[in-house]
Order: structure tokens, then C-alpha cells, then sequence
């Protein structure tokens, strides 16, 4: 086709996309994953991170140290209305969350560049158990005293000259990839 020729493309409309209700999505079965945000300071980034829990139908988020809980003006820009979809919980400390997690028996993944790190393309999760997914701070990643208590770790790969990715960036990226294995 020719650049100078028209075509028309429509939009699906919502009815089309046949989306659930928030009280319909809330019921729903979702993914066996709980995304852990440690200590996450831009509320545009949780907001983001809520959005692509809702998504890929996410368990839950627990929202750790400084991170910020809705309701929120600055968090509802980026969400949405995923705040009202997505389950969530507050935790004071990240550690305080992971620990829930480890008594309920949750596999815990930190989303970071360490030693002995699985390639996101070789990682596979399952339904044997939950998962759990930490993603760190802007500046510093997960924290030192965090990573000790992870199971295992997520790399994603990177071709660039830039070391990192934005941290909701990779939250989406990692759930795409969970969600893609699950379905």
C-alpha cells in the first residue's frame, strides 16, 4: 500500500473488548501472583504498576516503605481507576511484606541484576505455588536487606547502554511475560 492512499482502521469499542466490570473483575480468577513494590517513590510509576496489574489480572499489590496508597490524585492519573480493580495492601517495611508472603508459602522473585539472576525468557513460573514479584526503588533497586530473602531472581535483558529500565516499565514487562506463560 502506498503512503498517499487512505484506508480506514476502527477502533474496537469497549462493548467490542467485552471488559469486565470492577465488581465482575474482582471476582474473577486471577494470576497466582502478588506484585511487591519496594519502596517506590513516583506515584505516575505505582499508578502505571496498578494499571498493568489489572491488566494481566494480578492477585494483589502490596505497597511497601514510602511507596504511596490511593486513593491518590497523582497515582489515579496513571491508574486509571486499577485502584478500585486491583486488590492491595499496606505493608511499613518491605521485609514486613515479604514475611507474610514466606508464611503463606509465596515463592518470592526481586526483579533485579545480581549474580546468579534467571534471564526473564528462562524463567518459569507456575501454579505450584504463589508468586510474588519485588520491584525496587527508582534509585537503588530492592533493597540490600530484601534481596536475602528473595527465592530467586528476574534479569531482563538488554542490549542498551543504559543499566536499568523504569521500574514500572519492567513490572509490565515481567507480567506480560507471567501472564503469557499462565494462559
Amino acid at each position: 500500500m502506498k503512503m498517499d492512499e487512505e484506508k480506514f482502521v476502527a477502533k474496537r469499542t469497549m462493548a467490542e473488548l467485552e471488559r469486565l466490570s470492577v465488581s465482575q473483575f474482582r471476582d474473577s480468577d486471577k494470576l497466582p501472583i502478588i506484585v511487591v513494590l519496594d519502596n517506590i517513590r513516583s506515584l505516575h510509576n505505582i499508578g502505571s504498576i496498578f494499571r498493568s496489574a489489572d491488566a494481566f489480572g494480578v492477585q494483589e499489590i502490596y505497597l511497601c516503605g514510602i511507596t504511596a496508597c490511593p486513593p491518590h490524585r497523582e497515582i489515579q492519573k496513571t491508574a486509571l481507576g486499577a485502584t478500585e480493580s486491583v486488590r492491595w495492601r499496606y505493608f511499613p517495611t518491605t521485609l514486613d511484606g515479604i514475611k507474610a508472603l514466606k508464611q503463606e508459602k509465596t515463592k518470592v522473585y526481586g526483579v533485579e541484576q545480581v549474580h546468579g539472576s534467571v534471564s526473564l525468557s528462562e524463567w518459569k513460573p507456575s501454579y505450584e505455588s504463589k508468586i510474588a514479584i519485588v520491584v525496587g526503588n527508582e534509585v537503588g533497586g530492592i533493597e540490600d536487606s530484601v534481596l536475602n530473602h528473595c527465592d530467586g531472581f528476574i534479569e531482563i535483558p538488554q542490549v542498551g547502554t543504559k543499566h536499568s529500565l523504569n521500574v514500572s516499565v519492567s513490572a509490565g514487562i515481567v507480567l506480560w511475560e507471567a501472564f503469557r506463560v499462565f494462559s
